[in-house]
């Protein structure tokens, strides 16, 4: 019987691998990147066409390659970092695997541009599917241009997982950000489709967070910098305002790495535990610097999933190191020992205590009560005590705008001697039938009467519901209407923000958003839903790409309907707003004449029902 049991062509084995390290065209950017830094190139640009999938090309002026280098690169584990399994474990460059650029060139046609300063003249290689096609001297300036074209283009099935350019993009994006934090020193530039989309110059990380965030994170970022023997730690972290209900201006890096890590996310949420609201989460951008022993970098193909020797001891440094930096700007809260001034003023203490003011302090049953020996507890039962007043709590409550017009309770003389049942005054009941309409209860549900009994709406649930339904009509129907502002207001965004309005542009007009674009990544907002407050408009955009991004990771989603049920969570009323009773029933009415009324979009229930019989169960009235 024959052997069964072949090694793979070379060509097919490189596209299993770049499989695992080539899974999207921002992959590619991440690796050449890498290459051109470690390169000690100073300068690198980014040149993208349609997101990736047509060019990805990395120019640097770093140290450049021979012509026998610029051959060997594309070799499946041709590396210049690691001779012996030792240095596999002291790692400081970012690539050293030899994979990143044997697997781009078994997915996609590659050109590369390379010249060391001691040569007059450069190397210019051509591949296609693995194989050289052309290998000749060129003029080119010092460093390398590497340009991957036409990406899947033989594997066309992986080509079909890719998704929207708008998403590609995004990530792309992600991945420059991510090397740009990294290496502030150095200066970056990406060109998307012929535009210039960001420019850093060198700088201080500081000076780089500020410039992908925007400006007004200039006065709101805290210092955070500790060092010990073992490893160091610097970077910075966002005041507790900065923290947003989604994850993503958060970044790890392990000796220059970016790094993913739940474990030393946690540690960072622990430490703003007390000052943001569980749901929130903080702006970090951190350094952790240590010896390459003691990490495990070659655990993931991409190199963001890494291992620690000893996690514990990471942990609870980068808890205390972020913990000791709020505090150290006074951004946590503090005990505050000095005295307010206004208790100076008071008369206890600028009046002085004749003996005529001891003599009546000492009359009362509260001194008397402090002051009998082994008598701390005791309580003066004459009508004269003070204590009396305690009374006054089990009274009913004190009438708010809301609540029903109840007259005062009756008397316990009032109370006839019969059964249980009659102990409510009948003017209590009347007030009671009386009040018809729904009643707000702590302003966050919505008390209504029905003829089986009554129904208690959740009234964010309930609104978010009668929006998503009706932003669901507006798309597929008539679009809503859309209320101009008298004064637009121009609106800038990160640059993954602005990716993610332009894919959106026109289900935004549709649900009665007038955006226009006005530059890169700003927008000017000329209208605006009529549902929104006035003045409100750029929240109401901010909140919608905040809920928008939440939804991101539902993929069971598409992106309509991530847009529809964010709109709806975003401009849904919440819970704690007063409501007056028209508002209350018109929510009712709404609730009950949409298709789905029970549950909210997101699943929870906007409603729960009491019928009579159960109450009359529940007070045991069958007596």
């Amino acid at each position: 019987m024959a052997d069964i049991i072949n090694l793979l062509p070379d060509n097919i084995a490189n596209q299993i691998a770049a499989g695992e390290v080539i899974q999207r065209p921002a992959s590619a950017v991440k690796e050449l990147l890498e290459n051109a830094v470690d390169a000690g190139a100073t300068e690198i640009q980014l040149i993208i066409r349609d997101a990736g999938k047509e060019l990805v090309q990395v120019i640097d002026n770093g140290s450049g390659m021979s012509d026998t280098d610029a051959r060997m690169c594309f070799e499946r584990h041709a590396t210049s970092k690691i001779k012996s399994i030792d240095d596999l474990f002291q790692i400081r460059t970012m690539g050293f695997r030899g994979e990143a650029l044997a697997s781009i060139a078994a997915v996609s046609q590659v050109e590369l541009k390379s010249r060391r300063t001691s040569d007059e003249l450069g190397t210019f290689i051509e591949i296609d599917n693995s194989l050289i096609r052309r290998q000749e001297p060129c003029q080119a300036p010092v460093g390398t241009s590497i340009a991957m074209k036409n990406l899947f283009f033989n594997v066309p099935a992986r080509r079909n997982f890719l998704k929207s350019n708008a998403a590609e993009m995004r990530h792309i994006v992600d991945e420059f950000i991510r090397v740009a934090l990294a290496f502030p020193h150095l200066q970056f530039s990406l060109n998307s489709n012929g535009q210039q989309m960001f420019h850093f110059e060198k700088g201080s990380l500081k000076q780089r967070i500020v410039s992908i965030l925007g400006q007004h994170y200039n006065s709101k970022l805290v210092t955070v910098k500790e060092s010990t023997d073992y490893m160091n730690i610097h970077g910075f972290v966002g005041k507790p305002e900065t923290a947003k209900k989604t994850r993503g201006d958060q970044f790890f890096f392990v000796n220059n790495r970016f790094i993913k890590s739940s474990y030393l996310n946690h540690a960072v949420m622990n430490a703003f535990a007390e000052t943001i609201p569980p749901d929130s989460f903080p702006l970090y951008v951190l350094f952790i610097d240590l010896d390459p022993a003691h990490v495990d970098i070659n655990v993931h193909p991409t190199k963001q999933e890494i291992k620690f020797d000893d996690e514990r001891i990471l942990y609870a440094f980068v808890q205390s190191a972020i913990k000791h930096a709020l505090a150290q700007f006074s951004v946590t809260p503090a005990l505050d020992f000095d005295l307010d001034p206004g208790i100076q003023q008071l008369d206890a203490l600028t009046q002085p205590f004749t003996e005529e003011k001891k003599a009546q302090s000492a009359g009362t049953s509260i001194y008397k009560t402090f002051t009998s020996a082994n008598q701390a507890h005791i309580i003066d039962k004459s009508n004269n005590s003070n204590l009396q007043h305690w009374k006054e709590l089990y009274g009913p409550p004190p009438a708010r705008e809301n609540d029903f017009p109840l007259p005062p309770p009756p008397s316990h003389s009032d109370f006839p001697p019969v059964s249980t049942a009659s102990v409510i005054d009948e003017r209590w009941q009347e007030a009671a039938h009386d009040q018809k309409g729904p009643v707000q209860v702590h302003q966050q549900y919505i008390l209504s009467q029905i003829k089986s009994g009554f129904i208690l709406v959740d009234q964010r649930s309930a609104h978010e519901r009668i929006l998503y339904e009706r932003y669901l009509r507006a798309l597929a129907e008539k679009p809503i209407a859309t209320q101009q502002s008298l004064f637009p207001q121009t609106l800038e965004l990160l640059p993954a923000d602005a990716i993610i309005v332009h894919e959106m542009l026109p289900d935004l007009q549709a649900l009665g958003y007038d955006l226009e674009p006005f530059g890169q990544h700003t927008f000017v907002v000329r209208g605006t839903p009529a549902d929104i407050q006035t003045g409100n408009e750029q929240a109401s955009i901010e909140g919608l790409l905040e809920q928008f991004k939440h939804f991101s990771h539902e993929l069971k989603h598409n992106r309509r309907e991530r847009l529809v049920r964010s709109m709806a969570r975003n401009n849904a009323i919440p819970s704690g707003k007063p409501l007056s009773t028209r508002e209350m029933q018109n929510i009712i009415d709404e609730l009950f004449a949409c298709s789905m009324p029970n549950v909210s979009p997101g699943g929870r229930g906007t409603f729960i029902s009491f019928k009579l019989n159960d109450l009359e169960k529940m007070f045991d009235r069958g007596f």
